[in-house]
């Protein structure tokens, strides 16, 4: 289904992209997608598909048919010795193809060196936040509390800390029974805009698992100064499940409010179980009971703001649902 024929009376729907990958396997390194692969720890499982490049071409076919008029590229795990020069090279993507329009980079907050990375990265002016994630623990029942490279760390937090100085947005990703962590976090930092990637990974779809998952997100959403993307819905090992999933959105919606959610596909990685059109498509049919003006927030405006992307400078990488 394409984004035009999934609100057939509201046309093509205007889509900013909150949150993709690019990578180049010639020219960076990706342990994960190279030498390191390890589909056992992979929260999908078997992904030997994406172990490719995914270059702006890709992006464009991808996405074809869809009205994709701004985004936002989050960083992909490239050698952490490289992580500046993946921040350059998506610059000169930009200049070359008009997008991504806005970069998060990747910093450790808990290393000597934070300040001088996040420098480094400023020099792009692409650069709108910074995703670096926490030590988590492999489940609900382990605890990590305190150790160096948590949410708790001193060391790490005087980092983190840093983005409020320099303007820079956190991109938090962490398994869901880390999200009342995550709160505490952005209690102490009300400056810093936060945006939980992936709606939380609701993983355990059990009605227990939801339950569980629901009050998380509850405690999360009480700090204003969090977003939340609707993105990433695949499961290990399963089908992607139309209901399943808008049960997930709408649930995120209810608890954030559609002010805070903003569309993000997760591509190429999504693209492990379904589609880019078929994607879009279906959000915004998960949307169907908002009005036209905040489902346009979700699908694009809350992105550009969040992000502070000046629409009438980009470029537009998929125009019309018949590119």
């Amino acid at each position: 289904m394409s984004a035009s024929m999934s609100n057939p009376d509201a046309g093509p729907i205007d889509v900013v992209d909150a949150h993709h990958h690019l990578w180049d396997l010639s020219q960076g390194r990706y342990p994960w997608l190279q030498e390191a692969y390890d589909a056992e720890a992979f929260f999908l499982g078997e992904y030997r598909a994406i172990c490719r490049d995914f270059l702006p071409g890709d992006y464009r076919a991808a996405a074809r048919g869809c009205r994709v008029v701004a985004t936002v590229h989050v960083e992909a795990e490239r050698a952490r010795d490289e992580q500046v020069a993946e921040t350059a090279w998506l610059q000169t993507m930009h200049a070359r193809h008009g997008f991504p329009n806005a970069v998060v980079a990747h910093v450790w907050f808990d290393r000597p060196d934070t300040e001088a990375r996040l420098l480094q990265h400023l020099e792009c002016p692409l650069v709108r936040g910074i995703r670096s994630k926490p030590v988590t623990a492999p489940s609900p029942v382990h605890s990590v509390r305190g150790l160096p490279g948590t949410m708790q760390d001193e060391a790490w937090l005087r980092g983190f800390s840093l983005l409020g100085r320099h303007g820079l947005s956190w991109d938090l990703r962490v398994p869901a029974w880390h999200l009342p962590e995550a709160a505490e976090v952005a209690r102490m930092f009300p400056e810093v805009p936060i945006v939980l990637n992936h709606h939380g990974f609701a993983w355990d779809r059990s009605e227990e698992g939801l339950k569980r998952w629901r009050g998380w997100m509850e405690t999360l959403a009480r700090e204003s100064n969090v977003h939340v993307k609707l993105s990433e819905f695949g499961l290990r090992g399963q089908a992607w499940d139309w209901h399943a999933n808008a049960r997930i959105v709408r649930d995120t919606l209810a608890i954030f409010g559609w002010e805070r959610c903003m569309f993000a596909s997760n591509f190429p990685v999504a693209g492990l179980r379904i589609t880019y059109p078929e994607l879009v498509g279906g959000v915004v049919r998960m949307l169907d009971h908002l009005t036209p003006s905040q489902r346009s927030a979700v699908m694009s405006g809350n992105a550009l703001r969040f992000y502070r992307i000046d629409l009438p400078q980009c470029a537009v990488p998929v125009v019309g649902s018949g590119a």
